[in-house]
């Protein structure tokens, strides 16, 4: 017998969704079922780092599946070992580790620390993450976040993960002891409301990890990937880290994700890590091309030159309506509101007629933007022109 009813009400209860069902996607846009569009500039929250259905995409996608899908993680693939060359070729780190997710990504990070510790460090293992941390949904990823509530929600936690404060270096070094192996940090603290680390910081933070023999820990996942302006946030502070996570933009909209370390971090024995799809030819064929894309010439100076753009308007609309001015990183910023309506100003963009805006409220009290990284200048005053209709409704 065939249902009558709502097909999206087969889909399990996990957050408040508004009744839109998208069905199709182009560069800064998104179509819904009533043929409703819609400008983008949360991107799949950071993923869709070259637009929706980018045609270097879709070429890798349609030539793979043509060819070979999956062969089994137990074997070599093609795509497998040219994204991870590429990934070496443009970064300080030898080795890859292709993972699903983000957070999957992660936790291989705490595995290998703690391995690492084990086999060099007496049995070290514990991570000093930080407060308003995001780092991911499993069980020891909650744990290492700071995310508020966290603590409680799937109690209790996996221990091993004390909380220091961003751009407080006084606040990580009284945490070290003799049980620490690394610290682990997002160079921007997206969920947490687009938190820099500072150049500073992140210095002195690598100083002070060599100097008490502690592995240092990059989240990307969201800063990754040409987001920050560069290809990985931690070049802005000009240093090397011992271990980074990518995910979301990596695959540009697929689900990929990589661990890199450097080789003598590398330290996995057979039967350590592992995962059904890791490293599958699809999904690394599609983060091959997007790569490639992000280290052509010219790209990443645009999105610098689009970030810089960005900033300038945020910083126009701020001292015109008396917020709090912005913050972040090429093209993830944020305004600071100074009250909390940013959840008011989400809802009324997205039902604007004809045309919709999507934006996202990390906090209730500000507004980040994660546009596609080849946004057009002349699509960044649109989203602007249109939130300023919208605050002139409030």
């Amino acid at each position: 017998m065939q249902s009558t009813q709502n097909p999206t009400q087969s889909l399990m209860y996990i957050t408040n969704r508004p009744d839109i069902v998208f069905t199709r996607g182009s560069g800064s846009w998104l179509f819904d079922s009533e043929g409703k569009r819609y400008l983008d500039f949360i991107q799949g929250w950071a993923v869709n780092c070259l637009g929706h259905c980018h045609p270097a995409m879709i070429e890798a996608l349609d030539r793979q599946a043509r060819t070979l899908l999956n062969p089994s993680p137990a074997f070599y693939n093609e795509q497998m070992a040219s994204l991870a060359a590429l990934l070496t070729e443009y970064s300080v780190f030898d080795k890859v580790f292709f993972a699903n997710s983000g957070a999957e990504a992660n936790e291989g990070a705490i595995k290998l620390a703690r391995k690492w510790g084990k086999k060099f460090k007496n049995g070290a293992y514990e991570i000093i993450t930080f407060d308003h941390g995001f780092h991911g949904r499993t069980i020891a990823t909650m744990s290492a976040s700071g995310k508020p509530g966290w603590d409680t929600l799937y109690a209790p936690q996996v221990p091993g993960f004390p909380k220091a404060e961003l751009n407080d270096i006084a606040s990580v070094e009284k945490l070290i002891g003799e049980k620490t192996v690394a610290v682990m940090l997002e160079p921007i603290q997206g969920e947490g409301g687009v938190i820099p680390a500072t150049r500073e910081f992140m210095r002195e933070l690598r100083e002070l990890t060599k100097r008490h023999g502690l592995l240092l820990i990059v989240d990307e996942v969201q800063s990754g990937c040409g987001r920050a302006g560069t290809l990985f946030a931690y070049e802005l502070a000009g240093i090397e880290p011992d271990i980074m996570t990518l995910g979301k933009g990596i695959g540009g909209g697929v689900p990929l994700a990589a661990l890199l370390s450097k080789a003598d971090v590398a330290v996995f024995e057979a039967g350590d890590q592992g995962g059904t799809y890791n490293g599958n030819p699809l999904m690394t064929a599609v983060g091959h091309a997007v790569i490639t894309t992000l280290v052509a010439p010219g790209f990443l100076e645009g999105v610098r030159a689009r970030g810089e753009y960005l900033r300038a308007k945020l910083l126009d609309l701020s001292a015109e309506r008396g917020f709090e001015g912005e913050r972040g990183e090429g093209l993830l910023r944020a305004l600071l509101l100074g009250k909390d309506i940013g959840p008011q100003i989400v809802e009324k963009a997205r039902d604007m007629q004809p045309v919709g805006l999507l934006l996202n409220a990390a906090r209730p009290n500000l507004l980040r933007f994660m546009p596609a990284l080849n946004v057009t200048t002349e699509e960044i005053d649109q989203m602007m022109a249109m939130l300023r209709t919208v605050l002139d409704s409030l």
